[in-house]
């Protein structure tokens, strides 16, 4: 299984209603991409030090489920509609990880 995590850093204007906007629109997005086995985001806690605002984790069951969800026509969707407008600067990585690990 791989899993994709992205990290975000919004724009000054970003404000509260935008993000509950994105993660309403995201966590819609993620239902209907089959290929994705778990998906979790949502606003970064502060519990240690980091410049991220924001997180992405989905899970996929290979490279080719990474792929079809990310040029899936949602994903861009939500990237044009949201995401666009609030992102000063983003980071993505991608590991494998064991089956089961649950989100």
């Amino acid at each position: 299984m791989i899993l994709h995590v992205a990290l975000f850093q919004w724009k000054p204007s970003v404000t509260e209603q935008d993000v509950e906007a994105l993660v309403e629109a995201l966590e819609s997005m993620a239902a209907g991409i089959p290929q994705i086995r778990g998906y979790r985001c949502g606003a970064n806690l502060r519990l240690r030090p980091s410049p991220a605002d924001f997180a992405v984790v989905a899970a996929v069951d290979d490279e080719a489920g990474l792929s079809a969800y990310l040029d899936d026509p949602a994903h861009a969707r939500v990237y044009a509609e949201h995401l666009t407008a609030m992102v000063a600067e983003r980071q993505a990585s991608q590991l494998t990880v064991p089956e089961g690990i649950a989100l």
